[in-house]
């Protein structure tokens, strides 16, 4: 599992509360950005593929790990969790919302499952040249945890071009901001699932957030997705 003790999850939080978004830098290794793109062709360890043009969703595909995860991506879920929840319950607190996430994320898995939420949904997604994918939002039950993570597993200007990570977030009564976020191969962006809560003249209000990735130029792109509620 990889050693998640350097980041600094106070200063992590701090760059969220400012622009939605904060990146973990070289969590990833080498070694393990290719052990796992290069595993995307091996359909034994995933339960679904999806075609983004078959659904709208964009160009490019995915696909969903299936159970049980490998260890590296059952690793980070578990160890990203516990600092990801406690900035999790207190934006809740902020947004005026009375849900709340237990300390581990074993506990939130098995509230998942009650529910009927049981089938994994981190994922590992493929682009080629031309690739891209929609703004969007990953919901995939009543019980969604605010948080996810997603790792570059290539190194751009070297593997591929183009396809930035970007982010966009609609405030009440205000154009959309986006965001661009570079990244690194290892390197995973930490973001809201759906919105977040930004501090006003009177309190603190709900901007609306998505994700996508622009067109790939050139090359190939894989990307590790942590989502940490599973699906129906």
């Amino acid at each position: 599992m990889p050693e998640l003790s350097p980041i600094d999850w106070t200063a992590a939080q701090t760059e969220m509360e400012a622009s939605g978004c904060t990146i973990l830098r070289n969590v990833l290794s080498q070694t393990e950005c290719r052990m796992l793109a290069d595993a995307y062709p091996d359909d034994t360890i995933f339960r679904k593929r999806i075609v983004m043009a078959r659904h709208g969703f964009g160009q490019g595909e995915y696909k969903y790990f299936s159970y049980p995860l490998p260890d590296i991506v059952h690793g980070l879920r578990d160890a990203l969790y516990p600092p990801l929840a406690d900035i999790a319950n207190r934006w809740n607190g902020q947004m005026g919302i009375d849900i709340r996430y237990p300390e581990a994320h074993p506990a939130f898995i098995a509230r998942c499952h009650a529910a009927g939420q049981d089938r994994p949904t981190p994922l590992l997604l493929e682009y080629g040249a031309g690739d891209y994918n929609c703004l969007h939002q990953d919901i995939y039950g009543i019980h969604v945890f605010p948080l996810q993570v997603a790792f570059l597993l290539k190194e751009p200007g070297t593997d591929f071009t183009g396809g930035e990570f970007v982010l966009t977030e609609q405030r009440p009564r205000m154009q959309s901001r986006a965001e661009v976020v570079p990244l690194r191969q290892g390197d995973g962006v930490v973001f809201p699932v759906s919105q977040r809560p930004v501090k006003g003249s009177r309190g603190y209000y709900r901007v609306n957030m998505r994700h996508g990735v622009s067109r790939v130029r050139s090359g190939q792109r894989h990307t590790l997705g942590i989502i940490f509620h599973d699906s129906k």
